[in-house]
């Protein structure tokens, strides 16, 4: 467990979607990556946002930041949280749009995934358009 006081929250078949840190009075939910899923709320309310977001959007498109170059189109291939002293990571790739034999870069990331990796918006690059 990432945290002594997290408690770990699982779906109904056993897989780990996130963590509820305790908050004072109330609770937050941590996803994967370690994030604040919501602000401090109930109990019944950081679960219900950790099922909500579950683990699906590991599978989405995510931008990596980097400095002095433009944002690069990634995909998740591993996370691993924190546990018993050893740190996690986070390693994601360039997207390879779903062909097998096309040149890929990983990135090692620390956990709790760093801001600089992010949802992919609208007016991303989309990787397949050159100009």
């Amino acid at each position: 467990m990432p945290r002594p006081d997290w408690t770990p929250h699982r779906r109904d078949d056993g897989e780990l979607v996130g963590w509820i840190m305790p908050a004072g009075e109330d609770w937050v939910p941590i996803d994967l990556f370690g994030r604040e899923v919501t602000g401090a709320t109930d109990w019944l309310d950081a679960e219900a946002a950790l099922e909500e977001r579950g683990i699906r959007f590991l599978a989405d498109i995510w931008m990596l930041e980097r400095d002095g170059a433009a944002p690069v189109r990634v995909r998740i291939v591993e996370v691993t949280p924190d546990r018993a002293g050893v740190p996690g990571r986070v390693v994601v790739q360039t997207d390879d749009f779903g062909a097998i034999d096309a040149p890929v870069t990983r990135f090692e990331l620390p956990w709790p995934a760093p801001a600089a990796l992010r949802p992919r918006r609208d007016d991303d690059p989309d990787g397949r358009i050159f100009r």
